[in-house]
């Protein structure tokens, strides 16, 4: 690779409509493990430090622009063809030294390590202008082939609808992504015309006439799995099981139990720590942090959420944006927790909301319990201290401070602070009137008796 990032920067053409798609959302913002397809692209390519990153989109592609952001765009109000495409880069990419990468949103799984690879051809002693990344698909299909010359060199890229028989066999197919000598790119892309059987600038074309300017191009290969192109929603569910089998395979390579990995699904950016165990159908939203020795039991949904060593969560647990789980801390089955900090040790084994709270370590949350925390219009927090005792069925009217150690007795509406060490209970007086149930039990069937029941 260059030494310099700086001899490194991307054109990423992301314009197309994705009619296929059948969606109103661009087809670059359609998402994969909860990233978007362009944002993989911005992933990958992040290791190399690229100098720039232009991003080609069309007019009124107002989610793309948002997503790149603060990267430069540039607009393709017409589409006609890919080279024409990376022409429309040229006032927003300006000269550059060095390599160009060019890249397409739709094409998302490029690894870094790939396009280190194409770095590093462009810069070899043979300095080619152009490096295209090929591919060997097992159905070469209507790809375009790559014609090699006798040095194993390439000499040209031919579209498969004007390819003879011969160059049909070519199993070497063009996957698009290239790198391109910065110094003469312009001048190769003012010379591409559309006189082919679309009628479109083909950026293939470039190929031939670096060639005929007496600069040599060249190859790298990558695998058929990363150079997956996505158009339809069939193809996006494809890439969506593609991406699931790998991160499956690299959390267990990297220490983790999956008890049935073909359920587990994760997110781009999931971090699993060592000996961590996921049980079955366990889910993964964007943002989630887990650290050594968790167990996470069957059908949790984790997303923007942290949990510390040793934690244990679910079954049937919920834990969404800012939750924040100490170390041993248990989350049990049908809690749900949002934007709250469980300390150290700290228990809520059963069927509570825990929402904007700070609980205290090592306490501990009857089943039921509620912390009120809207209002209708304002959110309030619930503060509850170490080794504190909340009683089943407790509701906790934020804002509220129920103090260290202190006890809330079960069934408990809570509105005012409770110091530490103190009990207390918030609830209607209990009253039992003798015989009573039997009494009304006697009159309630007399009346289903008198007044046939209804159906």
């Amino acid at each position: 690779m260059p030494s310099s990032p700086e001899r490194v920067a991307a054109i990423i053409l992301a314009a197309g409509k994705g009619t296929r798609m059948k969606s109103a959302l661009p087809k670059v913002m359609h998402k994969i493990a909860g990233r978007s397809m362009i944002g993989h692209v911005l992933a990958n390519l992040a290791p190399l430090q690229p100098q720039r990153v232009v991003a080609v989109i069309a007019p009124d592609m107002d989610p793309v622009r948002q997503e790149v952001a603060p990267l430069p765009v540039a607009i393709q109000a017409e589409q006609l063809g890919t080279a024409h495409a990376v022409r429309c880069a040229r006032e927003a990419m300006g000269a550059q030294a060095g390599t160009v990468l060019i890249l397409f949103g739709d094409t998302p799984f490029v690894a870094t390590a790939t396009l280190r690879k194409l770095v590093e051809r462009r810069a070899a002693k043979d300095e080619p202008a152009v490096v295209v990344l090929g591919m060997r698909p097992a159905d070469a299909g209507a790809y375009g082939r790559l014609v090699l010359d006798r040095q194993g060199d390439l000499e040209r890229i031919v579209e498969f609808k004007e390819a003879s028989a011969t160059e049909r066999a070519i199993t070497l197919c063009n996957s698009g992504v290239m790198a391109v000598d910065g110094a003469i790119l312009w001048t190769l892309l003012d010379l591409i015309r559309n006189d082919n059987a679309k009628g479109e600038y083909y950026l293939t074309d470039i190929v031939a006439l670096a060639r005929a300017d007496g600069r040599n191009c060249a190859v790298v290969e990558a695998p058929e799995a990363e150079l997956l192109g996505v158009n339809s929603r069939a193809e996006l569910a494809i890439a969506e099981a593609l991406y699931q089998g790998q991160r499956r395979a690299e959390a267990m390579e990297g220490g983790a139990t999956l008890l049935d990995p073909g359920s587990v699904f994760f997110a781009a950016d999931t971090k699993l720590g060592r000996d961590v165990v996921v049980g079955p159908n366990v889910v993964f939203g964007a943002g989630v942090t887990v650290a050594d020795e968790v167990e996470i039991r069957a059908f949790c949904h984790i997303e923007g959420a942290s949990i510390e060593k040793g934690a244990v969560i679910g079954p049937f647990a919920r834990l969404r944006p800012g939750a924040r789980i100490g170390a041993g801390a248990h989350i049990g089955n049908f809690v749900e927790v949002k934007n709250s900090n469980v300390g150290e040790g700290a228990k809520a084994n059963h069927l509570s909301y825990l929402g904007d709270a700070d609980i205290g370590a090592r306490s501990n949350i009857g089943a039921g319990t509620i912390t009120c925390n809207y209002d209708g219009v304002l959110k309030a927090r619930t503060e509850i201290g170490a080794e504190a005792f909340i009683g089943s069925n407790a509701s906790l009217v934020a804002p509220v401070s129920i103090g260290a150690g202190a006890i809330v007795g079960a069934g408990s509406v809570i509105t005012r602070d409770v110091e530490a060490d103190a009990i207390a209970v918030a609830r209607g007086e209990q009253v039992s009137r003798a015989g009573r149930a039997k009494e009304f039990r006697a009159r309630r069937q007399k009346q289903k008796q008198q007044k046939p029941e209804i159906r």
